[in-house]
C-alpha cells in the first residue's frame, strides 16, 4: 500500500455498509461499550487500509441489536486507493457481520447525515404461535394475532409533519420532536408483518415506539385513532412500550441525485427485497 504523503490533498469517500447488529453495542463508538460497536469496527478496518486514522460520519445511528442494510457513511483521507480497495480491502479486515457494498468519491459538500433527504426503516414481526429458529436475530416474535390492515390504517394518521414527542425515547437529545413521515405501510406476507417507514429523520427509538403502538392496535386493544391521539397529547408515558430491536433494519437512505450514489443492496430478509 502507498504511504500517505504529508500535505497531500484530502478527498471524501462515501460507503454503503451492511451489518448484523446482534453482536454490537449499536452503531456509535462509546467510551466503555459492553460489546464492540459497528462504527469502531469499521473505522479500525478503514484505518488499516488507509494506513492512517480514519473517522466516519453516518446517515443514522442505530441502537444495539438493530441492523443496517443501507447505512451510508463518509470519511476523508489523503491516502490514494482505488475504490475497489476501500471495498474488498476493508471487507477483508471486517468481521463477517459487517460488509461494505460500494465506495464512491463524493464532493466536499456531501455529508452522510446532513445531505440525506430521508431515511427508510423496516421492522419485521414474525406473527405466529411458534417462534422461528433461523430468523431469531432478525425478527420480533409476536404470538397474538395482528390485524395488519388496522395497523396500516393507523399508520396513515402519522403521515406528514408532526410533533412526535409521544414517540421519542426519553433519552433523546434532539432539539425538536418535529419530524416529517413521508410513507408508512404495514403489510402481511404469511406469518410476517412488515412495517416500512420513511421520514426526513427519526428521533431516538421513534420507529420502535411507533411499532409498539401499532402492535397494540393490531391486537385490537386500541383503535387506529389512538395513534393520532398520542400525537396530540405529546406524552411518551401514555404510549406503548418500545418494541424490541431485533426486527429493525435501516434499509435505505435517499440523497439528491446530483451525488450519483448507487442504491442499497436490499433488505436482509430476501422475501422482502425490492
Amino acid at each position: 500500500m502507498e504511504t500517505p504523503v504529508p500535505g497531500a490533498p484530502r478527498h471524501r469517500i462515501a460507503l454503503c455498509v451492511e451489518y448484523d447488529g446482534s453482536a454490537f453495542s449499536g452503531w456509535q463508538s462509546q467510551l466503555n461499550p459492553r460489546l464492540a460497536t459497528v462504527q469502531e469496527s469499521l473505522e479500525q478496518a478503514l484505518s488499516r487500509i488507509a494506513a492512517q486514522p480514519v473517522k466516519v460520519s453516518c446517515a443514522g445511528r442505530t441502537d444495539a441489536g438493530v441492523h443496517g442494510s443501507g447505512q451510508i457513511v463518509h470519511f476523508e483521507t489523503d491516502s490514494v486507493r482505488p475504490l475497489k480497495a476501500w471495498v474488498a480491502g476493508t471487507n477483508s479486515m471486517l468481521p463477517q457481520s459487517i460488509s461494505v457494498h460500494w465506495a464512491k468519491t463524493v464532493p466536499d459538500d456531501f455529508h452522510a447525515r446532513f445531505s440525506a433527504l430521508s431515511r427508510r426503516y423496516r421492522y419485521c414481526i414474525y406473527n405466529a404461535k411458534v417462534r422461528p429458529a433461523l430468523l431469531a436475530s432478525y425478527v420480533t416474535v409476536h404470538h397474538q394475532p395482528l390485524d395488519a390492515a388496522a395497523m396500516h390504517s393507523a399508520g396513515q394518521l402519522l403521515l406528514g409533519e408532526h410533533d412526535f414527542t409521544s414517540y421519542r425515547g426519553t433519552a433523546c437529545q434532539s432539539n425538536t420532536a418535529m419530524r416529517n413521515v413521508m410513507t408508512l405501510s404495514v403489510t402481511r406476507q404469511g406469518p410476517y408483518v412488515v412495517i416500512d417507514i420513511e421520514a426526513n429523520a427519526f428521533l431516538l427509538h421513534m420507529v420502535r415506539n411507533i411499532t409498539g403502538v401499532l402492535m397494540l392496535i393490531g391486537e385490537g386493544r386500541k383503535p387506529p385513532l389512538w395513534a393520532a391521539e398520542l400525537l396530540k397529547i405529546r406524552d411518551r408515558t401514555q404510549a406503548a412500550v418500545t418494541a424490541p430491536p431485533q426486527g429493525l433494519c435501516l434499509y435505505q437512505v435517499r440523497y439528491p441525485e446530483r451525488f450519483g450514489l448507487p442504491g442499497a443492496p436490499g433488505y436482509f430478509l430476501p422475501v422482502f427485497s425490492d
